[in-house]
């Protein structure tokens, strides 16, 4: 089947038939470079790989990589080793179409420049094009989610619906909800807090944004641990926020003792119950060493606890937020991970001094609504059908878990092993620095099996190399052929007097 993108091609080229003598791979090249300005390939998006443009449009894969190679002389394009070739976010400001005949394909648009920070932004996104199978991160078993108790919830309360519920909201969300997410915190995770500090938001990627443009001034310091999630590192950027890596180690984010002439971070940024995405859990003492620098340098924490619910081992760790009264922590929390991504719930629980005029800033910019959901969501936490879920999908990531620990110890050897995660829906495949962990991930998407490269999590020059494998997607039965995948792509890299891999 062929793709958008070789339709488009086809079409053009059939339209310039008869009008001029130039040579194919003038041809492709005049189509792409038309297809660019005028929009057809937006700016960021990922082309063909040569050899399948070249198979879709029955061409030579030489005549291909002429295109390309002419395209990213003129700074239309760029490769990105292990990624693949990506058209420019900045296209060239000085562009001419090559080609006056080409004007008869499409009408050529003036060149749109974006902002700055629009165009960083799409030089670094962290999106997959996949976001289910094997071994996606960070993303639940949807099929597992009990439709039918929600489907029954919903029905019911929607039959008797107060308007205000189908309005926009001006709580800062359900009130229901709220009351439910307070009880339910309150226990499950040791957090303090009234119904009144909570925010309902549509995501956490809404949280964080609210949060940077509320709390910081463009060029305002916040901490980030390294490695951490993209995209707090995007959302933060595209705000003017300027982002500071600081090391994590065993324990956590690692501030240094001494900083006399850094300036004091507005945000601290963590995941001190499973970092993302190393998998440790910082300990008390660092726990109580980030909320003495918040206190004295007048910062605010905020503690995305994205996926606590799950820990296979071990007593539950409790939420830094209610590690002492009146903390410096903004807490945020999510049912991407525990239901399902699409429903784009996630809570906020807020200092008492900040809550009303971020409920009043959070209605003002996104306009709050999906009140039916949020009630339904109340009902379905009251009732204690999320908690029965939570301790049934525990039980089955459980055991893809310890299914995916056996395949890497008996394949590869107990060396491969990241042992600092014991909880969450991924574990981190290590690998020797010697491996490009971004080629390998590339490579294995073409075999439909989806990870991601450790070393992507980076901000400064990566430190570890490895793969990123979730377990939470992927039944039981399936992981031990879809690793072999992974052993067969990285069996050719490794250094044969340190295989460890069994003959297959």
């Amino acid at each position: 089947m062929r793709s958008l993108l070789s339709d488009l091609i086809l079409q053009r080229l059939t339209s310039m038939a008869g009008t001029t003598q130039s040579t194919l791979n003038k041809r492709v090249y005049q189509v792409l470079q038309q297809a660019i300005f005028d929009g057809s390939i937006s700016p960021g998006s990922r082309l063909p790989a040569s050899r399948d443009l070249a198979k879709e449009l029955d061409i030579s894969r030489n005549t291909v990589l002429a295109a390309y190679e002419q395209l990213q002389a003129e700074g239309y394009i760029q490769t990105r080793t292990g990624s693949g070739t990506f058209v420019t976010a900045d296209l060239p400001s000085d562009g001419v179409i090559a080609d006056k005949t080409l004007t008869k394909c499409a009408p050529a648009r003036s060149h749109v420049t974006l902002s700055k920070r629009g165009s960083q932004l799409l030089t670094r996104t962290g999106v997959a094009s996949h976001q289910w199978g094997a071994f996606m991160p960070g993303v639940p078993d949807v099929t597992q989610f009990p439709h039918d108790i929600w489907r029954k919830l919903q029905n019911r309360l929607s039959r008797r619906l107060h308007p205000e519920f189908l309005t926009y909201s001006r709580h800062g969300g359900c009130p229901q909800l709220q009351q439910a997410l307070a009880d339910y915190l309150r226990i499950a995770r040791s957090v303090d807090c009234t119904p009144d500090q909570i925010l309902i938001t549509a995501g956490t990627h809404q949280a964080l944004d609210l949060l940077a443009k509320m709390i910081c001034d463009p060029g305002d310091v916040a901490w980030i641990e390294e490695p951490s999630y993209w995209g707090i590192r995007n959302v933060l950027s595209v705000n003017g926020v300027d982002i500071h890596p600081i090391a994590v180690d065993d324990n956590g984010m690692d501030p240094p003792e001494n900083q006399p002439e850094a300036r004091a971070p507005k945000l601290i940024c963590v995941t001190p119950s499973h970092h993302y995405p190393l998998g440790s859990v910082m300990g008390l003492a660092r726990r109580q060493k980030i909320l003495a620098l918040a206190a004295q340098q007048g910062s605010w924490v905020v503690e995305d606890d994205y996926d606590s619910e799950f820990r296979y081992s071990g007593s539950p760790i409790p939420a830094l937020q209610g590690l002492t009264s009146d903390a410096p922590v903004i807490y945020i929390g999510t049912f991407s991970k525990t239901l399902y991504p699409a429903m784009r719930i996630s809570y906020v629980v807020l200092p008492r001094q900040l809550a009303s005029r971020l409920k009043i800033a959070h209605s003002e910019l996104y306009r709050g609504g999906n009140g039916l959901t949020q009630l339904t969501l109340a009902e379905f936490i009251r009732e204690g059908h999320y908690a029965a879920h939570i301790r049934r999908m525990r039980l089955i990531y459980g055991k893809r878990r310890s299914a995916l620990t056996r395949m890497i110890e008996q394949e590869l050897g107990q060396e491969y092993m990241c042992e600092n995660s014991n909880a969450g829906l991924h574990l981190i495949l290590s690998l020797p620095d010697s491996i490009d962990d971004v080629a390998l991930s590339a490579e294995l998407e073409q075999k439909n099996v989806l990870t991601r490269p450790l070393s992507a999590y980076y901000l400064r020059p990566a430190s570890r190399r490895g793969l990123l494998l979730g377990y939470g997607c992927v039944a039981e039965e399936d992981i031990e052929a879809a690793f072999r995948h992974i052993v067969d792509s990285l069996k050719p890299r490794l250094i044969p007097s340190k295989c460890n891999i069994a003959e297959s």
